[in-house]
């Protein structure tokens, strides 16, 4: 089999053990929004970014929304969009199983096979990684351009122009990468590079992603800044953890949560060995895996939030060293003195692994169980839009819903603008279409994050009436 059609099917199969284990996926708030922002210029509109808790606009997702657009504008019994967050689900289910490849070769590349073996296994297997890719968050398809650019530096050393592209379009998603393009540059021309085209070629690249977003911003809304300013407003606003003095407690905890301790037990055995006993293999890595963490403390210091998927591309690096810490005593000469030693560590490790195995299983039954309760709710939601003659898509309007985390999806689905749905804790509906669940579970486990500083249903206002419902949502009207 040739190569490209065997990486198609290995892609394919790991895709589909994934959404195996996880059930189902669902699009999540920020990635909605990208979907309704493509719509809306591939309808000729400007995205309207001035709609209660707005999230950050990252370009490279917009894009994606701008070429799903065809399929969001696809009615099905006058509800939209189900096309393009379908499309986007297999995307983001095959988009974890490239990860996993990248992660894989990074291993097989800095150590052994086996290292990038446990390695690929240790992030498939991490609840918080694939909570994110089965929610189809920007982050992973970040890390699959920032470790594969990474992966292209570590096979062909000084690559330039193909490392820089990959960051630069990883820098269409995170601004972490601009960093990373700017720190490889001075590693170029520190380790010689002096043609001043090509390092005028390499600034080009690594300043488009930057300049691009910044003129993205500028032409919606008037602020090239928006994207910083906007972010750091919504953090204030939800209440999230930010501050460069919050890192030192926070970072490390949520790295844990990522990775869990035996792999963390592993990664910090494995990166002091092979650092030590194998330099020349470890030296990339370990000098990424610095250099993420400090482009977290940044963003921390410029006053973004601080959370955990912020924290995925440094705990990709540790379970790759996690995986030499286990695999990497093989790569020593037979008779050096380490080795041994190293071993045994490594059967530690393994032992460790294996003992917390059955956590890890309960973790993703966790999973599986939260993403059906809140896929069936949204089913139900869809359903209310679908139903003959719904008030939820007809005439009386507007339409309002208790908090922000539904508006999105609603606007999908009815080819709707965000901002002609209320939300009810900001504005008391007084007229149309009131959508609320059906009772405190449903609102706990869909629409209220426990993050949130405003965890209030507003109730339905009396002047309202009882309109239909089902299971888990309940529709009153005013007309």
């Amino acid at each position: 089999m040739a190569r490209a059609p065997r990486l198609a099917a290995g892609l394919a199969l790991t895709a589909l053990a994934i959404w195996l284990v996880v059930g189902r996926g669902l699009v999540n708030y920020d990635t909605l929004y990208a979907l309704v922002w493509g719509r809306d210029l591939a309808h000729g509109n400007m995205p309207d970014y001035d709609v209660v808790l707005a999230p950050t606009p990252h370009p490279l997702a917009t894009l994606a929304g701008v070429l799903l657009a065809p399929l969001s504008g696809a009615a099905d019994h006058g509800v939209h969009g189900g096309a393009a967050v379908t499309v986007t689900l297999v995307l983001a289910f095959v988009l974890l199983a490239l990860l996993g490849w990248v992660v894989y070769h990074l291993g097989a590349t800095w150590f052994n096979r086996g290292a990038g073996l446990l390695a690929a296994a240790i992030v498939l297997t991490r609840r918080p990684v694939l909570d994110f890719g089965a929610r189809a968050y920007v982050d992973i398809p970040y890390l699959v351009l920032a470790l594969g650019a990474l992966l292209v530096e570590s096979r062909r050393p000084r690559a330039g122009v193909p490392v820089l592209a990959l960051l630069a379009l990883a820098g269409l998603i995170r601004p972490e990468a601009w960093l990373f393009s700017a720190a490889y540059i001075v590693w170029l021309v520190a380790a010689g590079e002096r043609d001043r085209r090509r390092l005028a070629g390499f600034v080009a690249l690594a300043v488009a992603a930057p300049v691009l977003w910044a003129l993205a911003d500028l032409a919606v809304v008037g602020d090239a800044l928006y994207s910083l300013t906007g972010t750091r407003h919504s953090a204030e606003e939800l209440g999230r953890i930010t501050g460069l003095s919050e890192v030192p407690l926070t970072a490390p905890r949520r790295i844990g949560e990522i990775l869990r301790e035996p792999v963390l037990f592993g990664a910090a055995g494995g990166g002091v060995l092979s650092v030590w006993l194998l330099r020349d293999r470890a030296r990339l890595g370990a000098a990424t895996g610095v250099l993420a963490v400090a482009a977290f403390c940044l963003l921390a210091a410029s006053g973004l939030p601080i959370l955990g998927r912020y924290l995925l591309l440094p705990s990709m690096i540790l379970a790759v060293f996690c995986g030499a810490g286990v695999f990497g005593w093989r790569e020593l000469p037979h008779d050096h003195p380490r080795r041994r030693p190293w071993a045994w560590f490594a059967a530690v490790t393994v032992l460790a692994l294996v003992v917390f195995t059955p956590a890890q299983i309960d973790r993703l039954r966790a999973l599986r169980h939260a993403l059906q309760r809140q896929d069936q709710i949204q089913a139900d939601l869809r359903a209310l839009a679908r139903s003959p003659g719904a008030k939820v898509r007809g005439s009386c309007t507007p339409i309002a819903v208790p908090n922000h985390r539904p508006v999105p999806l609603l606007a999908l689905w009815l080819n709707a603008p965000p901002a002609s749905i209320i939300t009810a804790q900001d504005h008391t509906p007084v007229r149309g279409t009131y959508v609320t669940p059906a009772n405190a579970s449903v609102a706990k486990d869909y629409i209220l994050d426990p993050r949130d500083s405003n965890q209030r249903i507003p109730a339905v206002p009396p002047s309202f009436t009882p309109a239909g419902g089902n299971a888990t949502w309940r529709v009153a009207t005013r007309c």
